[in-house]
């Protein structure tokens, strides 16, 4: 894919919708204080779904991972319009960037989540099929372990091992990037699963 200037405004569009603490306003909204002093301070789902408010948590769920797949299929329109033949790539860079936003927030000095939703917004708007394999990974994975982390680095490793075999070589390397991403965030969960001192689901 050769560069074009176009491809910034895609990656700065991503971030932007990506950037956006859904976790963070929905909590305040709810009068449930500041996520970020709650558990584990992550603005994500899971740690919403610590203040004991199921919709509040559904709702991050949704809009953390609908931003990333607005990104993805607005900029995949726009682009089918002025550049079909980089239609999927820019989609895909949009969607890419909107996870880095909701890892990397500018409005929370870059300290966000930890981007399972996110991750698997972008794969359902890029691809239903491999979207559907990682959210199956993922409860195949907390079926059978039982841990909430082991099941996000499951699944973020399927989404590349699928678009390798199926899918652009372009779209293997993009998610094997948000993989590893995925993986650094949760370098702490790593940690306390090799120490035997991860929380299973439903224990924490």
């Amino acid at each position: 894919m050769s560069f074009d200037p176009a491809i910034i405004l895609a990656a700065l569009f991503g971030y932007a919708l990506g950037s956006i603490p859904f976790g963070l306003v929905l909590t305040k909204l709810a009068g449930l204080g500041d996520i970020r002093n709650v558990g584990s301070g992550n603005i994500g789902a899971t740690n919403v779904l610590r203040t004991g408010n199921k919709a509040i948590a559904l709702a991050t769920l949704l809009l953390d991972g609908g931003k990333a797949a607005a990104a993805l299929l607005i900029t995949q329109a726009i682009a089918q319009t002025y550049a079909p033949a980089h239609a999927l790539e820019w989609s895909l860079i949009a969607g890419a960037s909107a996870f880095i936003g909701h890892l990397y927030p500018v409005w929370l000095k870059f300290e966000g989540g930890k981007g399972v939703a996110t991750f698997i917004g972008a794969t359902l708007a890029y691809d239903l099929v491999l979207g559907g394999v990682c959210i199956l990974a993922w409860l195949l994975a907390a079926a059978i372990f039982r841990f909430s982390s082991l099941a996000a680095l499951i699944a973020a490793v399927a989404g590349p091992v699928y678009a390798s075999l199926y899918l652009t070589n372009f779209s293997a390397l993009i998610f094997a990037l948000v993989a590893a991403l995925i993986f650094w965030r949760h370098k702490s969960n790593i940690q306390r699963l090799l120490n035997g001192e991860e929380p299973k689901i439903g224990k924490s």
